[in-house]
């Protein structure tokens, strides 16, 4: 009995010791999630209030003299395009490729290839640029490169761990990093989620489900202690559907997504011919062409072209001037397209929400709908053009819930998600994301001269494209 008690005893200190060693590791592997999601919240709630004040800026130019569009958009736009070029040139676009192609090639051979990508250059650079074509009134948004920010905070802070730290897996950071850049920016933590699951991960997502999990929340969480809580735009009236709303959600989805994707590929065939673009100064040239013809747009067509298009969105949903003009939505999508395609640093998701949410207005002041049915046929826009462009439509259905807090109609918007995704692949079979983030790859690959380096860069790329063939052939 003696011998069974000492037993007993000696494997209970031994259970109890592992317990507090579990505990103590796991602890120490969750701080730096932690801390990384404060400093995002933070970060993110200040890059939107200078993005704010640069639209605002951007506005009292307008109103003081609307020809001076002619002066501060070629020039906002050359600016951009020149910081981005001379300090960082991977901080350009939408930044969510950037954070894919990081998180594809990332190994401890390619460590210096993923700093060009995500690191603190990249986050002074990409607010810089952007707020500057803010300025100018480029038709971009804030939450790509809110994304692209908040992976190099992640990155950053997986650097400066000391190397007794339990190890963590740069890429769970960088993961994990821009679902909480996506939560704090648009205020939608599911939303954030499902996009590291759908866009951004290849791996098993029980891997770091509760890195994901608790970063999201506690991003939010800062982001709202500074801004309060709210809804990134409102609680549009929906209630009362017509029966027959489901055919033109069906239709409106067909149309967007198509849209969305053929956008997207015109935005990749004009970055193919800038590439054969030799002499030096065209690319300059370019960018001041670019910002003469959306001044030209914006002051003999309408002033709609410029800004990310929250302003559209707002207006029909909420206001009784609810049926766009044919011309709203393409000119959202030109603005997008010069705006994307200088090379400076600006998103697609607002634009292409606002670009969604016109054609929905615009087929439902065809089929002349009520109130209720109009918001409906906004809302499934919203989620079909960001899903032409993103091929995400589980990230795009959960996004715009969050957004408007409207619950109820969410099998109406997964048919719009659905039918879109379909759509586009009609225009195109790859993604936008997936393309650019190749493309980056590929550069990176073309300018890299050590050879192994190259050759890890070579196989990741090939293990990425074996896993999309595996999963394109389960579909």
């Amino acid at each position: 009995m003696i011998i069974v008690h000492w037993l007993r005893s000696q494997l209970k200190r031994s259970f109890d010791r592992i317990r507090n060693e579990d505990l103590k590791k796991n602890a120490l592997q969750a701080i730096p999630f932690w801390i990384a999601s404060v400093i995002t919240g933070i970060v993110a709630v200040v890059y939107a209030k200078m993005f704010l004040w640069a639209e605002e800026l951007s506005h009292l130019i307008i109103h003081y003299h609307v020809w001076l569009l002619f002066i501060s958009m070629p020039l906002c736009f050359l600016v951009a395009w020149w910081l981005v070029k001379q300090f960082s040139p991977y901080a350009r676009g939408s930044g969510i490729p950037q954070v894919a192609a990081a998180i594809q090639v990332s190994s401890p051979t390619t460590s210096y290839i993923v700093d060009k990508l995500l690191s603190f250059r990249i986050i002074v650079i990409k607010i810089a640029s952007s707020l500057v074509m803010a300025i100018g009134g480029a038709t971009i948004g804030r939450e790509g490169p809110t994304i692209q920010i908040a992976a190099s905070v992640y990155k950053l802070v997986y650097q400066v761990l000391p190397a007794w730290w339990p190890k963590i897996a740069k890429r769970n950071m960088m993961v994990t990093g821009a679902a909480a850049g996506l939560a704090a920016a648009f205020n939608t933590p599911l939303g954030g989620i499902v996009f590291a699951i759908e866009e951004l991960t290849k791996t098993h997502f029980s891997y770091f489900k509760t890195a994901i999990f608790s970063s999201v929340i506690i991003a939010g969480l800062s982001a709202q202690a500074l801004l309060g809580p709210y809804l990134y735009l409102g609680f549009p009236k929906i209630d009362n559907l017509a029966p027959f709303i489901f055919l033109g959600i069906a239709l409106v989805g067909i149309v967007t997504g198509m849209l969305g994707s053929g956008m997207a590929k015109f935005i990749m065939f004009i970055f193919k011919l800038k590439r054969r673009m030799k002499f030096k100064y065209n690319q300059a040239l370019y960018v001041i062409a670019g910002g003469l013809v959306m001044a030209f747009l914006a002051y003999f067509v309408d002033l709609g072209i410029l800004g990310s298009g929250k302003d559209l969105m707002v207006r029909v949903l909420f206001t009784h001037d609810k049926y766009s003009v044919w011309y709203a939505p393409v000119l959202k999508m030109v603005g997008s397209v010069i705006s994307f395609t200088t090379g400076a640093s600006g998103g697609v998701f607002a634009p292409a929400l606002s670009a969604g949410a016109g054609v929905g207005s615009l087929i439902s002041g065809w089929m002349h709908l009520p109130e209720s049915d109009t918001n409906m046929l906004i809302l499934a826009g919203m989620v079909g053009f960001l899903t032409g462009v993103t091929r995400s439509p589980f990230t795009s259905v959960i996004l715009v819930l969050e957004m408007t807090d409207r619950n109820s109609v969410i099998f109406h918007l997964i048919l719009a998600g659905m039918v879109a995704s379909l759509a586009a692949v009609l225009i195109d079979k790859e993604s936008f994301y997936d393309r650019l983030k190749h493309q980056y790859i590929d550069e990176m690959i073309l300018n890299e001269k050590d050879d192994e380096v190259k050759e890890a860069l070579e196989e990741r790329t090939d293990e990425a494209l074996e896993a999309t063939e595996k999963r394109n052939e389960e579909l």
